[in-house]
């Protein structure tokens, strides 16, 4: 359909009065954002859609939630024909967002299902809880993670709480393709609410993860930033369970607000979401810093001599786990943890090291999720342990099935406090593992094309090159092997991710990013501790840095 005929079928079709007014208006007044508003349908991919609010067949509004639940209905009742499905909707902060969540109860109930909708905004982690918990067939939950408020998103949950993968995520992209006006959308009103009970229940799973409640004695100062996000409705509720009371807010922060007026970042990757959080810890002498994305999957660590990254949180929180299993002789025979491809080869070796095996999966939390089911379903399987991705979430615990900050947090401060009655910090304990296990350290390079067909393009250009032109040197350094997992390697499913594994052990992965128009290439190398281990971490970080300028 050519952009003209997409604006004349809104002007045409069964959209609100208000709706044509304003196409009107940017016909005279702005046609160049109408183009954009309309040049193509919002994607909807296999974890859901994201884009930019506003009308239009490119944006997100009322009417592609409508049509995206109408699919997603489809996709279900061909599933589970003769049932009536429960499915449940949680919703963050943004703006808009709470309708969002109504206007898509409302599809379900026209299709006889019955909706559950958060009473109040939501985190991520609560709604893959609430799927597990009211037995639902699905989730959703309306969220755009980190991205600026302009934004907003829409994520599918499947029966037992994880994303949802093959082969339910193109059923689902399949049926929603075939909507294409709201009047194939059936709507009715009414939905359930749920409130504080569905709290009540999370922190009743959350209490039987703690592994040292005997450490909540030791006084530990912990400064929390929810980023304006959905962190405080759970975040204090959660330490508190674990006996740590001790949390001041960054009050600044603390609002529930779709404008994230004094968050410099919503994104806890980067230095500048955490810049008022510091401040307030140094002012405050605190022992650590916790930081949530808005909707608080995934959390960031600061302390008042640096921050950790995603990778040293992952290991830090995986070698508490398995030490103190191991002491208390409850380290399972058949443990497990999963990583995803992109996450450090440290968090492999510390697994291996207490004799726990280590899996990977594709990059996404999803299958780490699927992971965990398919263990629970099988016989003689791994019995799960932890998990983890680089970019900031894990999972310790399996009644969540996606990343989950809050859980994370109740883990790092037992690991926290265990280091400070013994005088040390986090730091220390990381130095502790470069220390047992050698220096591995890891970077982020990312390429950026324009967000359009020449972008898309340009980056497609840039893969198929390296699959026919593979370097046979990285810098100086000789390529030991290339795995290319386009058509599937070993256990994983087909990818465009391109690993390369260098003669001195460093490792390069090249993908491209599933959500933005960017190829993303992952650095690690790895050191021998060494005599003087503060200046080996710093040449290592001058290696890893190094080894991305040289690539491609």
């Amino acid at each position: 359909m050519s952009l003209q005929a997409r604006i004349q079928s809104w002007l045409d079709g069964p959209y609100s009065a208000e709706v044509k007014k304003e196409i009107k208006r940017l016909l005279k007044e702005d046609p160049q954002s109408l183009e954009d508003a309309f040049f193509q349908d919002l994607a909807f991919g296999t974890g859901g859609m994201r884009g930019i609010m506003g009308i239009g067949t490119n944006r997100l509004n009322l009417y592609t939630i409508q049509m995206a639940t109408q699919g997603l209905a489809n996709a279900l009742k061909k599933n589970w024909p003769d049932r009536v499905l429960t499915i449940f909707i949680g919703y963050d902060v943004r703006h808009h967002s709470r309708e969002f969540a109504i206007e898509a109860a409302k599809v379900l109930s026209g299709n006889g299902m019955r909706a559950l909708v958060a009473q109040n905004v939501c985190p991520t982690p609560l709604t893959s809880f609430a799927c597990r918990f009211y037995q639902c067939q699905a989730a959703i939950m309306i969220t755009a993670s980190h991205n600026p408020p302009e934004y907003n998103g829409y994520k599918v949950y499947w029966e037992g709480g994880g994303q949802v993968v093959p082969p339910h995520d193109q059923k689902i992209m399949e049926e929603v393709h075939k909507i294409k006006d709201p009047s194939q959308v059936r709507l009715k009103e009414g939905f359930e609410e749920v409130g504080s009970e569905l709290d009540e229940a999370y922190l009743k799973e959350l209490t039987k993860l703690q592994m040292l409640p005997e450490l909540a004695k030791q006084p530990l100062h912990i400064v929390y930033t929810n980023l304006h996000g959905t962190g405080i409705r759970l975040m204090l509720k959660g330490l508190a369970s674990w006996g740590y009371h001790h949390v001041s807010i960054v009050d600044k922060q603390s609002s529930l607000d779709g404008n994230f007026p004094n968050a410099s970042s919503l994104n806890p990757e980067e230095d500048r979401a955490l810049s008022m959080g510091q401040e307030q810890l140094k002012k405050e002498h605190g022992d650590l810093l916790f930081a949530t994305d808005p909707d608080a999957d995934r959390i960031a660590v600061a302390l008042p001599d640096g921050r950790l990254t995603g990778n040293e949180i992952a290991c830090i929180c995986l070698e508490h786990i398995c030490q103190t299993l191991l002491a208390k002789k409850k380290l399972p025979e058949r443990g497990a943890v999963v990583k995803s491809i992109v996450t450090t080869e440290l968090f492999r070796r510390i697994a291996e090291s207490y004799g726990v095996q280590c899996m990977d999966v594709l990059t996404g939390f999803k299958y780490i999720g699927e992971l965990i089911g398919t263990w629970e379903q099988s016989v003689d399987a791994y019995q799960y342990l932890f998990g983890a991705e680089e970019s900031y979430g894990c999972l310790f615990g399996t009644f969540v099935r996606d990343k989950d900050s809050i859980s994370a947090a109740c883990l790092i401060a037992e690991t926290a406090a265990l280091a400070k009655q013994k005088n040390l910090t986090l730091m220390d304990r990381l130095f502790a593992l470069f220390g047992k296990y050698g220096i591995y350290k890891a970077s982020l390079k990312n390429i950026v094309f324009p967000e359009s067909a020449e972008g898309m393009r340009q980056m497609s250009l840039l893969m198929q090159g390296l699959r026919s032109h593979p370097p046979k040197k990285i810098g100086d350094i000789p390529v030991r092997s290339c795995d290319d997992l386009l058509p599937g390697y070993q256990h994983l499913p087909p990818s465009n991710v391109l690993r390369f594994w260098l003669e001195d052990g460093s490792k390069l992965i090249i993908r491209p990013s599933g959500t933005e128009p960017k190829v993303k290439i992952y650095g690690e190398v790895i050191r021998k501790p060494g005599k003087n281990l503060v200046e080996e971490i710093a040449l290592a970080d001058k290696q890893v840095e190094r080894l991305l300028a040289s690539f491609p």
